[in-house]
Formats: C-alpha cells, sequence, structure tokens
C-alpha cells in the first residue's frame, strides 16, 4: 500500500505541528483540489442503457423475425418474439444500472467528521472539508478521514482489513515529513481504515479520489474490461448464424432468378429461409436454463446476482482466490503450542468454541489440556480482551491477539472469569510496543503470583528456568530459540509465556524490577487457520481441471504456509512478490503475462496489482473466477469474469462489485456452483443443438427443392409453427434438463472454444442429413406418388413435428444414451413433448388452424409411416454417440 504527498504543498514540520494550515490556505485547498468525496459513479441515462441491450447480431436476426412475422399477418408471432425482446432488454437495463451500486456502497466508509488542528485550533468539521496538508488528529474509534503521513503515533493502530484484506490490525510508527515514506506503510494511515488503538496525528497527502480507497472507487466505477464466457460465445455463434442465414438467401434467390422466378415468389423464399434458420426460441430457452441452475444454485448458498455469471463459473479455468475470509477463517486462532521439553499440542479451530478442545499426537485431550493449563493461564491473566457467550453466540472485544489467547484458554476448560476469582489482581504492566511484553500480578495464598506474555526473545531473556513436564529445570535459551524460529517459518505468530512470585509486600511497587528469575513455560503459535473444508474443495476443483491462485496481501512465507495447507499445488518459484509484479508492469504486458504464467501465489500485492493480475491471467486464456471480500478486491471482481464475493464477512462493495455471492462464505460452495454452471451451459447447448439442427434441416430441404424446381416444401407460416409453437415448447422443457453426473469430472472447455465445436458440428450433420434429406426425399416422393402440393406439405410438416420430437430426445445428452438417461427423469421434457404432438393435432382438427396451417387430418398408415421415418433420427444420434463412448474407451485402454 503506498501514497503519495501532494506537489507543492511546502510542508514543514514544525508549522504543521504547531498550528496546522490558516483558514485561507484550507479555503484555497479546497478550491483547488476539490472536496474529500469519492468520486459519483459515471452511468448512462436508463433510455441509452435500454437500447445498449439490442446491439447483438442475435437481437438483430430476432428483429428480422419480427419484421417477417408482420410481412405474413401474423401478428401473434410478432407480438411474442417483441415480448421477449423487450424481457431481455429489461433484464439486462436493471442488471448493468446494478453496478453503480458498488460505488454507492464504497462512499458509505466515507467518515462524517473529522478533527483538525488549524492556525492553532482543534476542531471538529465535517470530513468533506478535509484538504491536502491538513493536520488531523486520530483517536481510538475513528475512522480515518483522508490518507495521512503521520508525524506523531502513541500506540496507534489501525485495522486496514477493508483495504488490505488482512485481519490483524497495523502497528504504525510516525516519521518526519521530510523523509520517504516507509515501504511498509507503517507511516501512513488511509482513508476509510478504522483506528483500533491508541492516538496519533497526522498530515493529510491525499484525498478523495487521489486516496487509496479513491483509486478503487474510480477503478469499480469503470465499465467491466471483461464479459462472461457465455455473452462471448453467443455473441460469436450469432455472428455465425447472420453469415449462415444471409449466404444460404443470396444462394437460394440467385437459384431463383435463374429459374424466372416471380419476386413475389422470391420475397416468399427468402421469408420461408430466414424463418427456418432463425433460432428464435433461443433466448427463451437460455434464460430459462440459466433461471433453473440459479434456483439450483441458491439451494447450495451461491447466490448469483448477473444471470450470464451462472454459466460463466462453470466456464472457468482458472480461480484467483483471497486468502483471508476466502480460504481461511478470518480469525487469529492460537493452532499450536510447544512446551519447552519439545511437546507439541494442537488447539482446534472452529467458531464454537464450546465443541474445540487442546490435543497432542498420542495424548488424550484432557492429559493435553492438563499438560498447557500453566501457558494458558499466562495467557488469560495478563489479558486485556474479553470474550462473552450470549445468547447470538459468542462476543469478542479488545486486540485480536488477546481474544485469540482467550479463546485458547477457554478450549482447556480455563474461563478467566474462573480463574480470577483464585488470583486476584493485584497490578497489571499494560502492553506497550517499546517493551513487547504485558504482565499481571496476582495475590495467590501467601504470595504474588506473577505471570508475563510477550515476545519469544524478551521473555527468554527474562527467564532463569524453563518448565519440564512440572520440573523447573534451567533454561535452554538456543533451544528454545530454535523452537520460535522452526514455528515462524510456518507462518505462524509466535508469542511466549512465563511465570513466577514475589513477596506480597514487593519494595518499590509491582513493576518490571520484579519480572526476572522467571519460569519460561512455553511458546504459542497463532494464525488465521484454513477453512475445514478448503482443502477438499481445492482437491474438487483440481479434479474438474480448474487451477488455482492465491492473491494475498500477506507475507510470503506465510502465504506458502497457508497455500500448503490448502492444498494448492506451487513450486518455490511459482511464489510471487508484489514487488515483481511491479516491476513486471513497468515493463509491459509481455513481461507481466510471462510472471502469471508460471505464478500461483501472489504475496504482498496491493489492490491494483490484484486487477493487473487478473486481467493478465484472463489475456493468457483463462476464463478467471476471483474471490474476495473486502473492498481491495472490488476492483478485480469488478472486472473478472466472474466475481464471487463472500456473503457473511464481505463488505457491502464487494458483493456490489461481485457477479456472484457465496452466502455462507464456503469456498466448498464455489465448487458446487462450477458444477451447476457446467449443467446449465450443458443445457444451453443441448437447446442450440435442437433448434440449429432442425434449423438446418429445413434449410437443407430447401436447398435440395429449389435448385431442382420442386415448389417451397414448407410455407412460411408453417415453418413459423414448427419453429415457434411446437419446437418452442419442448426447448424449454430441454433447458431444465438434470445434470449427468460427471460435471466435475471434465475438464473445463477451453476458452477459445466456439459454441459449433466438433461435436457439436459432427451431430448437427447427422441430423441434419436424416431430417432435411430424409424430408426431402418424402416430399419427392409424395408428388411424385400423385400427392397435390398442399397434402405432401401436410404430411411433412408432421413428419418434421415429429422428428422434433424425437430429436429432443436425442439432445439430452452429447455422449450417454438417452436410454441411460431414464425416459422419466425429465418428466416435464415427456408433458411438452407430448403438449407439443397434441397442438399439431389439434390444429389438423380446428378448421380455422386448419385452413391457416393448410394442414388437415390423415389417415393411421400414413400417422404409423411418419412415425417410424421420424424415429430414424433418434437412432442415428445414438449409433454416433456409442461410436465417441467406443472410441474414447478404446484410447483409454
Amino acid at each position: 500500500m503506498t501514497s503519495t504527498r501532494v506537489p507543492d504543498l511546502a510542508l514543514r514540520q514544525d508549522d504543521v505541528e504547531s498550528a496546522g494550515l490558516r483558514y485561507e490556505e484550507a479555503r484555497e485547498r479546497l478550491s483547488r483540489f476539490g472536496p474529500n468525496t469519492l468520486p459519483e459513479p459515471q452511468t448512462a441515462s436508463v433510455a441509452a442503457t435500454f437500447l445498449r441491450q439490442f446491439r447483438s447480431p442475435l437481437i438483430y436476426v430476432l428483429l428480422a423475425a419480427v419484421l417477417v412475422s408482420l410481412v405474413l399477418s401474423d401478428v401473434k408471432d410478432a407480438f411474442f418474439i417483441g415480448i421477449v425482446l423487450l424481457a431481455n432488454g429489461v433484464i439486462g437495463t436493471v442488471q448493468e444500472h446494478s453496478a453503480g451500486k458498488a460505488a454507492l456502497a464504497l462512499r458509505k466508509l466515507e467518515q462524517p467528521k473529522a478533527h483538525v488542528v488549524r492556525e492553532g485550533r482543534m476542531q471538529e468539521i465535517d470530513a468533506h472539508l478535509v484538504v491536502p496538508g491538513d493536520l488531523v488528529v486520530l483517536d481510538a474509534g475513528d475512522r480515518v478521514p483522508a490518507d495521512l503521513r503521520l508525524t506523531a503515533a502513541i500506540d496507534l493502530q489501525c485495522d486496514e482489513s477493508l483495504l488490505t484484506g488482512e485481519s490483524a490490525p497495523v502497528r504504525k510508527t510516525p516519521s518526519p515529513l521530510a523523509s520517504s515514506p516507509m515501504k511498509n506503510g507503517r507511516d501512513l494511515a488511509f482513508a476509510g481504515s478504522l483506528v483500533t488503538r491508541g492516538r496519533g496525528r497526522g498530515i493529510v497527502t491525499a484525498t478523495g479520489k487521489a486516496s487509496e480507497i479513491g483509486k478503487i472507487a474510480v477503478e469499480i466505477g469503470r465499465a467491466s474490461l471483461s464479459k462472461p464466457p457465455l455473452v462471448i460465445r453467443l455473441e460469436r455463434f450469432s455472428r455465425v448464424i447472420a453469415w449462415v442465414v444471409a449466404i444460404a438467401v443470396a444462394l437460394l434467390i440467385l437459384v431463383g432468378i435463374a429459374r424466372a422466378m416471380t419476386l413475389n415468389e422470391l420475397f416468399m423464399m427468402s421469408v420461408g429461409l430466414a424463418v427456418s434458420a432463425i433460432p428464435e426460441g433461443l433466448p427463451v430457452a437460455i434464460s430459462v436454463a440459466l433461471a433453473i441452475s440459479m434456483r439450483r444454485m441458491a439451494k447450495a448458498h451461491v447466490i448469483v446476482r448477473r444471470m450470464p455469471a451462472v454459466e460463466a463459473l462453470g466456464s472457468c479455468t482458472m480461480i484467483a482466490t483471497d486468502k483471508t475470509g476466502t480460504l481461511t477463517l478470518n480469525e487469529l486462532t492460537v493452532t499450536d503450542i510447544r512446551l519447552p521439553d519439545g511437546t507439541d499440542l494442537i488447539c482446534d479451530t472452529g467458531a464454537d468454541l464450546d465443541a474445540c478442545t487442546i490435543r497432542g499426537d498420542g495424548t488424550a485431550p484432557e492429559a493435553a489440556q492438563s499438560r498447557a493449563i500453566a501457558l494458558l493461564k499466562a495467557a488469560s491473566l495478563p489479558n486485556e480482551g474479553s470474550l462473552v457467550k450470549g445468547e447470538d453466540g459468542w462476543t469478542a472485544v479488545g486486540d485480536t491477539v488477546d481474544v485469540a489467547l482467550l479463546a485458547a484458554a477457554y478450549k482447556a476448560g480455563l474461563p478467566r472469569e474462573e480463574i480470577a476469582d483464585a488470583y486476584p489482581l493485584v497490578a497489571r504492566i499494560p502492553y506497550e510496543p517499546d517493551i513487547k511484553y504485558a504482565a499481571s500480578f496476582h495475590r495467590h495464598g501467601d504470595s504474588v503470583r506473577i505471570f508475563v506474555k510477550g515476545a519469544a526473545e524478551t521473555l527468554i531473556d527474562m527467564a532463569d528456568r524453563m518448565d519440564m513436564a512440572g520440573r523447573a529445570e534451567p533454561i535452554d535459551r538456543e533451544a528454545l530459540l530454535r523452537q520460535k524460529q522452526e514455528m515462524a517459518a510456518r507462518g505462524l505468530r509466535v508469542l511466549a509465556f512465563a511465570e513466577g512470585e514475589t513477596a506480597i509486600e514487593a519494595d518499590g511497587g509491582f513493576g518490571r524490577h520484579l519480572l526476572v528469575d522467571l519460569v519460561f513455560l512455553g511458546l504459542a503459535g497463532m494464525q488465521d487457520p484454513i477453512r475445514p473444508e478448503v482443502p477438499q474443495a481445492v482437491r474438487d476443483c483440481h479434479k474438474a481441471g480448474v487451477e488455482v491462485a492465491m492473491i494475498t496481501g500477506d507475507d510470503p512465507r506465510t502465504a506458502a504456509a497457508i497455500a500448503v495447507q490448502a492444498g494448492l499445488s506451487f513450486t518455490d518459484d511459482q511464489v510471487v512478490t508484489g514487488d515483481e509484479v511491479r516491476r513486471a508492469e513497468e515493463q509491459g504486458h509481455s513481461s507481466l503475462d510471462a510472471l502469471t504464467g508460471r505464478g500461483r501465489i501472489y504475496a504482498r500485492v496491493a489492490p491494483a496489482q490484484k486487477l493487473a493480475i487478473t486481467l493478465s491471467l484472463a489475456r493468457t486464456g483463462h476464463f478467471v473466477a476471483v474471490t474476495g471480500d473486502g473492498v481491495n478486491d472490488a476492483p478485480a471482481l469488478k472486472h473478472a469474469h466472474v466475481g464471487v464475493a463472500m456473503g457473511r464477512k464481505g463488505t457491502e462493495v464487494a458483493k456490489e462489485s461481485a457477479d456472484i455471492v457465496i452466502t455462507d462464505d464456503n469456498f466448498a460452495s464455489i465448487v458446487s456452483g462450477i458444477r451447476e454452471g457446467r449443467v446449465a451451459y450443458a443445457n444451453i447447448r443441448k437447446v442450440i443443438f435442437m433448434l440449429m439442427s432442425t434449423g438446418a434441416a429445413e434449410l437443407l430441404l430447401f436447398l435440395l427443392a429449389i435448385p431442382l424446381g420442386m415448389p417451397m416444401p414448407l410455407l412460411p407460416v408453417q415453418l413459423l409453427w414448427l419453429n415457434l409453437v411446437t419446437n418452442g415448447i419442448q426447448d424449454v422443457a430441454l433447458a431444465g434438463e438434470r445434470p449427468e453426473g460427471d460435471e466435475l469430472a471434465r475438464a473445463p472447455r477451453r476458452p477459445n472454444e466456439p459454441i459449433f465445436d466438433r461435436v457439436m458440428i459432427r451431430r448437427i450433420w447427422q441430423s441434419t442429413l436424416v431430417m432435411g434429406g430424409g424430408g426431402f426425399a418424402i416430399f419427392y416422393l409424395l408428388l411424385r406418388q400423385g400427392y397435390s402440393e398442399s397434402a405432401a406439405r401436410n404430411l411433412l410438416l408432421l413428419l418434421f413435428v415429429l422428428f422434433e420430437n424425437f430429436q429432443t430426445f436425442a439432445s439430452r445428452s452429447e455422449r450417454k444414451s438417452v436410454f441411460t438417461l431414464g425416459l422419466l427423469a425429465n418428466p416435464f421434457l415427456l408433458c411438452c413433448i407430448a403438449a407439443a404432438q397434441a397442438l399439431h393435432i389439434a390444429a389438423m382438427y380446428t378448421p380455422l388452424l386448419g385452413e391457416t396451417l393448410q394442414v388437415s387430418p390423415i389417415s393411421l398408415t400414413e400417422w404409423a409411416i411418419m412415425l417410424v421415418l421420424a424415429s430414424s433420427v433418434l437412432f442415428v444420434m445414438e449409433i454416433g454417440k456409442w461410436r465417441v463412448r467406443h472410441r474414447e474407451r478404446s484410447e483409454k485402454s
């Protein structure tokens, strides 16, 4: 985290420390730099946003379908398609406008008031009036109003988790204005962070959008730089459809001109071709598929805020995850206890302290807890925190380290309230950074017991003995220091504990001079522990072909230790620091892309760098899902292919910037979301295959019939009936097909893989040849047998309705046999197929519809012949799938 001073302010430490700014200077700077507010989100008008939803090749084709229907005086169908387009436009408009909420949520972090010194007087002013150069005074509980360079600090700690993602408060150290800012940012306080302890003052270096939080607000106010994978694929798909329709129509118009067809015949033929090729029911079917998966995902604690994100999560090839609060519990917790004799004890983690214990390898929990009693007394008594259990669970107050130590004592059955009665407090030495320890003195019998906690090196120097299984033996300082270093190497924050004894009437009072000849009790290692479900979830991601990278502001050693516990796969050279990212950024995109090509653990990363890493991963060919819960994560959440925010502990800014919110903060829920996303995309492909295969069959029917001088096989109104009514009922049911069960066993689709991949193209050609070629042969034979054009079209239309019925069954899986899926697995599909057939039969026997569609009842013999012919498409598809499965088995063996 870095910040720079505003230029040309001519700050002198003596002036600002004594009097602050003059009122006139403050007014001039307010005019020059503007108010200390975050930028308002730039949003287009509702009308402009609504019109923008119609800029898509597929939408252009559907608008053409509306015009075609109106030309045919088919107001009903034009109205139906228009409603679909209108609904899509409204949904898109609402979703796009919701993006502005992230910037609005960020504005809630602005400090309403600030304490400044001007002309020698302390005063409280509105925070938006703070200007660069102001002398700001901070106290515990204040929210920092702007970015500051600290000139004084007394035990000052700031919670910067909203910016850095790290749960531990940061201790601040002042520095002279004339010197360069510290690289670790310890002499800087950032706008929006919370003062948790102590007091201090500093000079404002940046306000408004120039502050660190302002830069984030500017970034998330921009339009997203990445499109969801489904949108990208559908745009390509739409362009393909538009070109296919244009080329086919142009080709047949040339044929028609060569045959000396009239303009009316050419027009009707072009209309028929366009209607047959346009997948009018696709937007509805896609919306249904996504809506069903949204409902399933909600049951798995995955809330989808933007509909295309349903499929995006299933398409992701890389999860760039935050550490704190996502992989970890975001709670500093004692996880390890090391006694001087080398005994290791483990503290169970979890929010429910009543269900947690302390245990050791090969040691019963009761015995392990008794070994740790002395240490935990020293952790609990010189402690200024509090931990109280109420009706709503546990409530913690105080420094996170103190709270973690109290929780460890509670797990050992040692609540401080109970031991405090046996050890009445006499005096206390509170923790201060310069002394690096805290101590308390307690009356116990005829003496005063001393308990000390603090830095290991400090307490090792205070002690002359160490506790060896209940015996006080001479201290081995080198061995204890090695224990501390070994624990620190595992990414643990290490504290030491000691105890002693003195007379009740201590000469000179109870102070530092009594902290000698102590007994060293052991070490406690603390960390933000891994969520229990994370390792299995990471394994599931790897099994599904999804890579996982960690991006954190933490130390590289700590990040690597957490990554190992989480089950992430990486080598030493794949641990990348923020400095390496900065140097790569300076050298250009190619250098950064090479770095992210190998990096998997990113440590000491600033918010802007997290966004740069995300965009680089996308450039190198990944579909990227970014997870996070803090304000610092918001830009990356906004501009990733899919942003995933944590719902419980996530900030409102993160949730508003994300596409998906995990309500239980469970990383494993992301895996459930990936599965449902893949189901949604698979169902969309099933719908597209069914619609395009029948559309392609109709195109082939025309391409065969017209050049041979035959009449139009089907009239435009019959094609509309076929595509919008009978097909439209079945594709919606197909969109709700259940999971096939092996979604997570498949590798993710390649980012550049189109919807029309080899599998789709092969299956479409197979079914097109059967339906289009078979339909042409039947039409030709019927005309040769003396059937009138109207009677031949009547039977051909029934044949295509039956083709659609069987093709719907064949579309239920790309590789599995429909007979293994079970006919009753999707009862809604059976009902829709029956309804489509019933509608067509009703049309045959209804005079008005029959006359409009030019259909009429047929004999049972004709029914039987058409049924047998139509079933051929199902068997051809099944044979094709069997060959694919057979080839895959042969390749594996």
